[in-house]
């Protein structure tokens, strides 16, 4: 059993750092602010998710217990990279108007609202 317990927090440990290193490495070499946002906020939040159950498994395997530490880091750390990553991308929008100027605007609409092709008004995603 405690074959298998190691074999298991090895493997996210390295499934963990192996996300971690490709969020980090999209986050220095991706060319323009939206697409290196992208890869810290999926990616190594992968990453840390990873690493955060190898800890847990770790003490269900030899410790005996369940932490619940990791749980709580988790549910704030999947909760608060999306959000983080919203409101970096609206500043963002806010501050650089001229990204979106190459997306036909409809009468009236503000920035985060684009007509497709075929003309109806979809919210820009």
């Amino acid at each position: 059993m405690d074959n298998i317990g190691e074999i298991l927090v090895s493997a996210l440990i390295v499934i963990g750092a192996t996300f971690a290193l490709v969020g980090s490495y999209g986050l220095v070499r991706l060319p323009e602010m939206m697409t290196r946002l992208h890869a810290p906020t999926k990616a190594t939040t992968l990453g840390v998710g990873g690493a955060l159950l190898a800890s847990m498994c770790h003490f269900i395997f030899f410790e005996g217990t369940l932490s619940i530490h990791e749980l709580l880091i988790s549910f704030f750390l999947f909760l608060t990279a999306p959000i983080t990553a919203h409101f970096m991308t609206k500043a963002y929008l806010h501050i650089r108007p001229d990204i979106g100027e190459h997306l036909p605007k409809p009468e009236g609409g503000d920035w985060s609202t684009y007509e497709t092709p075929n003309g109806d008004i979809r919210p820009r995603t």
